[in-house]
């Protein structure tokens, strides 16, 4: 067997450290905030995409096709920050897009993320002061959220 230049267990954190990370940092900018803030971000999503899945499953309104769709808007949704940043780096002001544009998003995803806990039934294990100002934050995102999968019954059901 010939001997490799590289092993072969480093070729993974190679591709990463050579690859990744230079357009992780073109994209987002460099720095501890700008990773947390991009975590934070993943995080979120994921967890909204759990919550809503199961929130869907619960009321009978699930279907592939919104699982798809959300490969795409997650996608959507990490890109935007990324924007903000070349319009940091176009317009000279550095953070100021990232940081408005991660922060909104990131305030939407916390804001659905709660609202499909609270329709899949997992409010049971908040303590009861903290989901009444959970729900009175979400009212409205709630309220959206009822009447789309209400909507999509519908749709399934053939009305």
């Amino acid at each position: 067997m010939g001997r490799w230049l590289f092993p072969v267990d480093k070729i993974m954190p190679l591709l990463f450290g050579t690859l990744v990370m230079p357009l992780f940092e073109f994209f987002y900018g460099k720095g501890e905030v700008v990773i947390y803030t991009m975590t934070a971000l993943a995080f979120f999503n994921v967890m909204d995409w759990i919550s809503g899945t199961r929130s869907s499953k619960k009321d009978k309104t699930y279907a592939s096709k919104y699982g798809i769709d959300g490969i795409f808007r997650s996608f959507f949704i990490l890109m935007l920050p990324a924007g903000g940043h070349l319009m940091d780096m176009i317009t000279g002001v550095h953070g100021v897009f990232f940081g408005i544009l991660s922060f909104g998003v990131l305030y939407h995803l916390i804001q659905s993320m709660t609202a499909n806990s609270i329709r899949a039934g997992w409010g049971q294990w908040v303590p009861e002061w903290v989901l009444v100002k959970l729900t009175d934050w979400v009212k409205e995102e709630i309220e959206r959220k009822i009447a789309r999968s209400s909507k999509r019954k519908r749709e399934m059901e053939g009305e």
